[in-house]
């Protein structure tokens, strides 16, 4: 039964709730840095060394550009009669190396010790000398992501609390554009693509104009691409590419259209005659100027000018 109860006060202890009726006479058992006591039908939690009580989820996500509070709030003991230190740090994933110190505090004084860049961005949301250490970063970056460790120490007593941060980046604009040209009969492929995001990134096709998509279309949600097969004057419209992750979303658009081979032919003949037309016409602007500057020249050459003022004379 003394176990039944310590088990039970621990898990209200986690939830901040210190006090339990129930109907038992004085028990007292100590276990895990905790002292349960039980008097008058009341089981009270003592926590006999410095211990932190925030709670919360063990992995927070947050997008890019937001900001987080990770909290780090204790209690300490009576017992506890050394100097109070507080560390933040950020873990190292790879077991063999230090976890990287960025904040400390310690004889009433707060010493910021990380990356300047993050520093920059964070500080401390109460008086850690207080019971309160916890951090507050805005505004994030994708860099921010870590797992963060909250220690509090006064001896004899030490406790801490670990807290993974998740920094998302959300989908940049995508751009859309198609390939293989627009005309009619041929297979085409609408694409879209967002250089920038967490993954994964999902896309998906709509079409705004003109209904459903075409009937011979196939999309992918992974890639963003939209194909369509046997494409004709029915399928042109403007379509619409929305890129999603777990923080945002963004979108183009693409207006499609349509073309035979005969108008493609036309329009490539129009543009060849066009470009030797103005090639022509370069050529004509150029010929004119040399005649006119040679004639300009020749009226003031020296020998010519010699000559006219002794026919004047």
């Amino acid at each position: 039964m003394v176990v039944e109860e310590l088990l039970i006060c621990i898990e209200l202890y986690n939830v901040g709730v210190i006090g339990l009726i129930k109907p038992h006479g004085l028990v007292m058992c100590e276990v895990l840095l905790l002292t349960v006591e039980c008097v008058f039908h009341v089981c009270v939690c003592v926590c006999v060394c410095v211990c932190v009580i925030s709670t919360g989820p063990q992995t927070i996500k947050k997008a890019q550009g937001e900001n987080v509070t990770l909290g780090c709030t204790y209690v300490q003991s009576p017992s506890d009669t050394g100097q109070l230190d507080v560390e933040w740090s950020n873990v190292s994933p790879d077991m063999t190396q230090k976890d990287r110190l960025i904040l400390s505090y310690s004889g009433g004084t707060v010493y910021k010790l990380g990356d300047p860049g993050l520093m920059s961005r964070l500080k401390c949301v109460g008086d850690p000398g207080q019971g309160d250490a916890s951090i507050f970063i805005s505004p994030l970056q994708a860099s921010d992501t870590a797992t963060y460790e909250c220690k509090v120490k006064k001896p004899p007593g030490i406790d801490s609390r670990k807290v993974t941060l998740v920094v998302l980046v959300r989908p940049s604009v995508p751009k859309c554009w198609v390939d293989n040209g627009e005309e009619i009969g041929s297979t085409i492929i609408l694409r879209c693509k967002s250089s920038e995001g967490t993954s994964p990134l999902k896309y998906n096709w709509i079409r705004e104009s003109g209904g459903s998509l075409p009937p011979t279309a196939t999309q992918s949600k992974l890639t963003g691409e939209l194909l369509i097969q046997n494409h004709s004057q029915s399928y042109t419209g403007s379509y619409l590419c929305e890129v999603t992750n777990e923080v945002g979303k963004e979108q183009c658009k693409y207006s499609l259209r349509a073309y035979s081979s005969a108008n493609k032919a036309g329009v490539i003949a129009g543009a060849v005659i066009g470009a030797l037309l103005l090639l022509l016409l370069l050529l004509l602007l150029i010929w004119l100027l040399i005649c006119c500057c040679q004639k300009h020249f020749s009226s003031f050459h020296p020998i010519k000018y010699q000559l006219n003022l002794l026919e004047r004379q």
